[in-house]
């Protein structure tokens, strides 16, 4: 029984990568779940991404270009203000300008940097680096 599609997605990912897969396979899709995809190919952590459509939960199909170390989602889902990214930023990435933290805000599913740049807090989803 799946509790956390985001965070067994995550780890789906994680684990294809270090086994130097060309391309992983997720079920089952969600909405928020082609958001983060989103930001992770924006950054340039995946190749591409496509939705297959199989009657039931849905796939996604994730081309894997080698680029991530680690990816995890973040429990419990963290409050952050719009100036509070930095305490995050030391628990979770590694170095400073290493990595992102997706976060969620009123404006969609963004990366720190982004939300920083707009002016946006919102909760903690996960990270990647």
């Amino acid at each position: 029984m799946r509790f956390d599609p985001v965070a067994d997605a995550l780890v789906s990912i994680k684990n294809s990568e270090n086994a130097a897969k060309k391309e992983c396979l997720i079920r089952p899709a969600s909405k928020l779940l082609g958001e983060i995809l989103k930001v992770m190919q924006q950054h340039g952590y995946i190749n591409s991404f496509e939705f297959i459509d199989d009657g039931r939960d849905g796939t996604f199909k994730i081309g894997l270009l080698g680029k991530i170390n680690n990816t995890r989602a973040i429990k419990p889902r963290y409050a952050v203000k719009k100036n509070g990214f930095e305490k995050y930023e030391k628990r979770y990435l590694p170095a400073r300008d290493v990595g992102i933290l997706i976060v969620t805000t009123p404006e969609g599913v963004l990366s720190h940097r982004q939300a920083r740049e707009k002016g946006q807090g919102g909760r903690l989803l996960a990270f990647v680096y």
